[in-house]
């Protein structure tokens, strides 16, 4: 098992975000973005100087969390602003020896059920074909987008592009924080995870329809149980946490405290750890 952790809630500066994982005592790192921007965005000297930081510290990026098919784009969006995130991923991605760019399947529009999952596939499988021949891999996370609808969905996906470049990325709260039926998507998704994200999710009351994120163990995700299960499939990738805490970053929330969004972070790895020894030791 290795953990790793979307390093920029502990903090935006890429320094803050090794020194957390130093903390830690891991040697991945997942990165979103940086006080520069996403790390598909910016400029190539930036890109250089924060891999140098990352290797110099003993680091290695787990996944690039890109923005392609996210929560910001419109399936009838302009999809070459997706294309040319990825063709400036890849060759950034091969440098760092990363395997992984998670994505997801855009949000609507004004278009139907059909016509999103018709163009959501049509742009998957030719991202797919940029990501194999370029050696990476796509992980779709159940979050935004047609294919995270339900698990029915993303096994269509899958089946229909039928890439090598094409893996599932599974959240244990994203299903629970949109309203879904997280217990559902596990078990429709739990033999094809690739990567794992650890999120935990509560709601105060009948009233709360957002609800918040809390520590590992203490929401409404059964994390322990998920993960059991996940792991009863004889998974030992990489699991990866996104607190949502101290810091939302979709949601252009930044912490409120620096200080606390990284010691908060340290901690939310820390607690993870333990819960993951103990389902690995079945207490």
């Amino acid at each position: 098992m290795q953990f790793s952790g979307i390093a920029d809630e502990a903090g935006k500066p890429i320094e803050t975000q090794i020194k957390a994982h130093q903390e830690l005592g891991w040697d991945l790192i997942e990165i979103r973005s940086t006080a520069e921007g996403n790390l598909t965005d910016v400029p190539d000297a930036e890109f250089e100087r924060i891999f140098g930081l990352v290797s110099d510290a003993g680091l290695r990026i787990s996944c690039f969390a890109s923005q392609i098919g996210n929560w910001s784009r419109e399936i009838t969006g302009d999809f070459e602003v997706d294309k040319a995130e990825l063709a400036r991923a890849i060759p950034r991605m091969q440098t760092a020896g990363t395997t992984f760019i998670r994505i997801m399947t855009w949000k609507p529009g004004d278009t139907s059920d059909a016509e999103w999952g018709a163009e959501a596939l049509r742009r998957v499988a030719e991202l797919a074909k940029m990501a194999e021949d370029g050696g990476i891999v796509l992980a779709h996370e159940n979050c935004t987008g047609w294919a995270s609808e339900s698990p029915a969905n993303t096994i269509r996906m899958l089946e229909t592009v039928d890439s090598p470049a094409l893996a599932v990325l599974f959240d244990t709260a994203n299903a629970l924080s949109c309203g879904k039926d997280a217990w559902e998507f596990l078990e429709g998704l739990k033999d094809r995870a690739a990567y794992v994200h650890v999120k935990d999710w509560t709601f105060e009351g009948a009233e709360d329809t957002k609800g918040h994120g809390t520590y590992p163990g203490e929401g409404e995700c059964d994390v322990r149980k998920q993960l059991a299960e996940i792991f009863r499939t004889g998974y030992d990738g990489v699991v990866s946490i996104e607190p949502h805490i101290a810091a939302i970053i979709h949601e252009g929330k930044e912490a409120d405290d620096a200080d606390a969004a990284y010691s908060g972070y340290v901690e939310y790895g820390r607690r993870l750890e333990k819960l993951v020894q103990e389902v690995i030791d079945g207490a």
